[in-house]
């Protein structure tokens, strides 16, 4: 053990500075949807609660979409910047911005006209369907300021500068927090708006970080070399089409993997209200523990693809080897939180004590696939820095769609397992996805070792 920490230190060392504020930043993602959970939870009830685990499930698919587009450009940004080619740093920022409103109007007028028509038709409860229609509109709102944020984001992450978004993201936490409480609670003469009210705090919140977030890119001393190319006639085929080629397929494999997690909780809605309102509580703090691991894969994918640009191969398996042992680590803390506090945790969200019971359930289960859910998102990440994305995408679809879901619903439904059964089969998924990907981890390092491509 002395022996390899001796041999990775540097390298622990290098990844966690540049991985913690990324990890916070990404963190701010699901904090979002935490912080609408609790305030829900605690000021409108367990109908409302089950309204904003309904739309959560549906609306993280689209989050993670664009999430996984605006993604496309940090490889690229990293790899060009250990090619010291600031020039192209700054075409790729102006191609990416213009994908990523794009896109951002894309998924916004998907959520409006199509999953607020469908959502009557999911076999879910009445009443909470009534709930979450408002909730749903002004999350698709808040899509498009979410992308704009993302692009200068994911280009100044790329750069290492990872403390920036960090801040952002806490001070439009605070900002989500109170808002959401004033709307919900009625505060200040304000009419109590319910669910409706983490939607609208949501959507100030994103509009203002998006504003804050281009305004220090575009100003800031430290990209101005980087922005001397920046410039909307810069957009151009061949570049867009690079960037969508690493994008397209990471929101892939981002949808995969989160779908299978809606699925369950649609799944979750056919067996009832408590249980889909304990899903949204133990599937919220297990996203917080995947964003964090994000973060770190992120952070991978940053040194990852600074030494692929420098063909530092040796350098980039002792990093990419270091990211693997890191979130192993973390994860496994994490697993000991879930399993021991199980039984307080859910009060964090709720004090119906049916619902606190089946979340402690699936908590135990949560804490079971920790690892495999760390391992599978640092090597998507490692990968990813390699330019190495469809075989990933493939490999994700498998484990999630072809294996953790049907495994779910035939535990989950047919054997009449409820959620026990539906947690086990995404448990499987996740496992799946983390053993594939590390298998061609290990076959691309070949590869780059021996000059295959």
């Amino acid at each position: 053990m002395i022996s390899i920490f001796q041999t990775y230190k540097e390298h622990y060392r290098s990844n966690l500075q540049l991985a913690i504020p990324v990890v916070i930043s990404q963190l701010g993602h699901i904090l979002v949807h935490f912080a609408d959970s609790v305030i829900v939870g605690h000021f409108a009830g367990t109908i409302p609660l089950a309204a904003v685990s309904l739309v959560n499930s549906i609306f993280s698919v689209v989050m993670v979409i664009g999430i996984g587009i605006s993604y496309g450009i940090t490889p690229l940004i990293a790899q060009e910047n250990g090619k010291n080619n600031l020039i192209e740093c700054g075409k790729l920022l102006s191609n990416s911005l213009f994908i990523n409103t794009i896109t951002g109007l894309i998924l916004f007028l998907l959520i409006y006209f199509g999953l607020l028509a469908s959502i009557d038709h999911l076999d879910q409860d009445k009443a909470v369907v009534e709930q979450a229609k408002p909730f749903l509109g002004l999350l698709g709102a808040s899509i498009i300021p979410l992308m704009i944020f993302n692009t200068f984001k994911q280009f100044a992450e790329g750069l290492g500068f990872t403390k920036q978004a960090m801040i952002i993201s806490i001070a439009g936490n605070i900002l989500n927090v109170c808002l959401g409480i004033i709307f919900v609670k009625g505060l200040f003469g304000i009419e109590p708006m319910g669910v409706k009210g983490v939607g609208l705090s949501t959507l100030i919140d994103r509009c203002l970080m998006a504003i804050v977030m281009g305004l220090f890119i575009l100003n800031s001393q430290h990209f101005k070399a980087y922005l001397k190319s920046f410039n909307f006639k810069r957009i151009g085929k061949k570049r867009c089409l690079k960037i969508l080629q690493i994008g397209a397929p990471v929101a892939m494999q981002y949808a995969f993997e989160v779908s299978a997690f809606s699925g369950a909780a649609i799944m979750m809605g056919t067996i009832g209200v408590i249980e889909q309102a304990a899903h949204q509580i133990a599937l919220n703090l297990a996203a917080m523990t995947y964003m964090m691991a994000s973060g770190l894969s992120a952070a991978a994918t940053i040194k990852t693809g600074n030494n692929f640009g420098r063909k530092d191969f040796k350098g980039l398996q002792l990093s990419a080897n270091s990211s693997y042992h890191i979130v192993i680590v973390f994860m496994l803390l994490t697993a000991i939180v879930f399993s021991t506090l199980r039984f307080y945790l859910p009060w964090l969200y709720t004090s119906d004590t049916s619902v606190i019971s089946v979340a402690a359930q699936l908590l135990l289960i949560a804490a079971m696939f920790q690892l495999f859910d760390g391992a599978q998102v640092v090597g998507l990440g490692i990968l990813r820095g390699m330019g190495d994305v469809n075989i990933p995408t493939i490999i994700t679809f498998l484990a999630y769609w072809i294996m953790g879901l049907p495994i779910a619903y035939v535990l989950g439904i047919t054997f009449n397992w409820g959620g026990i059964g539906i947690w086990i089969g995404l448990s499987a998924g996740l496992f799946i996805s983390a053993l594939l990907l590390f298998r061609r981890y290990r076959i691309m390092l070949r590869r780059v070792e021996t000059g295959i491509r």
